[in-house]
């Protein structure tokens, strides 16, 4: 992979994490960088999935559908992150 690709990469991670931020409910407790690295994992996971079930094509421009996987699974990433890293926190009263 080049260095265009590794940038390109992070770029679209980063747009896949903040959209699938936007997609779940509520306030997220987690880093830039956390939803950066779920991002980036969920672009990866939902091209594969997309590939798997037919759905991305070799179009010129942007795979929406691809593109919806990718944010369904970075919101599900989100959701998942945020509900792991919530459960080990006391509430003082």
């Amino acid at each position: 992979m080049t260095v265009t690709g590794i940038i390109t990469a992070l770029i679209v991670g980063l747009i896949v994490g903040a959209l699938g931020r936007l997609v779940v409910p509520g306030r997220q407790n987690i880093p830039i960088w956390l939803t950066m690295v779920i991002g980036v994992v969920a672009a990866l996971l939902g091209t594969v999935i997309a590939n798997a079930i037919g759905v991305s094509t070799d179009t010129p421009g942007v795979d929406w559908g691809e593109l919806l996987i990718q944010v369904l699974v970075a919101a599900v990433g989100v959701a998942l992150v945020v509900g792991v890293s919530g459960r080990g926190r006391r509430s003082t009263l």
